[in-house]
């Protein structure tokens, strides 16, 4: 039975290897991750009971002082950096539709935010906003301002600003390929009519561009939403909460010494179910788009 199953679809035994070692290493720390979400484990502690969803009511009853903060700032965070980094995107990408000198240049200082690690990012723009020796002040001071970056009230925008500044370009160059790869014909059947500019733009260009526009959507508001290295090399999730979003939330409350594992668990089982959530429903929006497109 299960020779003629694999006799009947030849191409699963060249991808079965794949598929296995991608289940292994999804689906074993994923069922590992919700045992721990319904425990008490701590770290330190050789023995731990099982609480059923005594963690997850402490969530959404508010015991958890920080969390529907941490919700709310992460939500804030994806569609902000996600709308800021699709119109600055989309605006360098109609740029770069056009020959002109040193373009490769161009291309290439856009791969530099790009190939520069998260962490890395953080480390660097968080020197540049140093309050006292920072670069950006000391420019500021030629127009008498001054920004306290990493304060309290400007933390989250900051956030904003370097995560804006490393994936605009990641944006910007999936919309120039999808500009790039657009056919010819209908742009030379509606010059032929009389269409101006914008009655291109909005009736083929926007169609034919939705897909792509989605795609950037989607690897946006997903990895936006589930943001750790940036926020935790700028400020730790400071000063107080105002930037513990909630993968440094379930750090806090599983590493960052009060080793409250089962707790830590729990709040990682939201965030994976809300990014799979959005995930699905931007999916479906791609393929429909996809399917207009044909």
């Amino acid at each position: 039975m299960i020779r003629s199953y694999f006799e009947k679809r030849p191409h699963l035994v060249y991808i079965m290897p794949a598929m296995v070692i991608l289940g292994a290493l999804t689906f074993l720390p994923t069922i590992f991750l919700y045992v721990l979400s319904v425990t008490d484990y701590e770290l330190g502690y050789s023995s731990f009971n099982f609480v059923g969803l005594d963690n997850f009511i402490r969530l959404f009853s508010g015991q958890d002082a920080e969390f529907w903060y941490s919700v709310s700032i992460s939500i804030g965070f994806m569609i902000i950096t996600t709308v800021i980094e699709l119109l600055l995107g989309f605006w360098l990408a109609v740029l770069l539709d056009r020959e002109f000198k040193l373009k490769f240049l161009v291309f290439a200082c856009m791969i530099v935010p790009i190939a520069m690690t998260p962490s890395i990012t953080g480390q660097v723009w968080k020197l540049m906003m140093n309050a006292e020796y920072g670069v950006l002040n000391y420019f500021l001071q030629f127009v008498g301002g001054k920004v306290i970056w990493l304060s309290g009230e400007n933390a989250f925008w900051s956030t904003v600003l370097v995560d804006v500044w490393q994936n605009t370009p990641f944006v910007a160059l999936i919309i120039y390929a999808g500009i790039r790869s657009l056919p010819s014909d209908p742009y030379e059947a509606a010059a032929i009519d009389g269409a101006n500019n914008l009655q291109i733009f909005r009736n083929i260009t926007m169609p034919l561009l939705w897909p792509m526009i989605l795609l950037a959507v989607i690897f946006r508001a997903i990895d936006s939403l589930k943001t750790f290295d940036i926020p935790y090399s700028l400020t730790q999730g400071g000063p107080g909460s105002s930037t513990e979003f909630l993968s440094l939330h379930v750090y806090r409350l599983g590493f960052a010494g009060t080793g409250w594992i089962g707790r830590s668990a729990a709040v990682s089982v939201v965030l994976l179910i809300l990014t799979t959530v959005i995930s699905m429903v931007l999916i479906k929006m791609y393929r429909k788009g996809v399917e207009n497109k044909g």
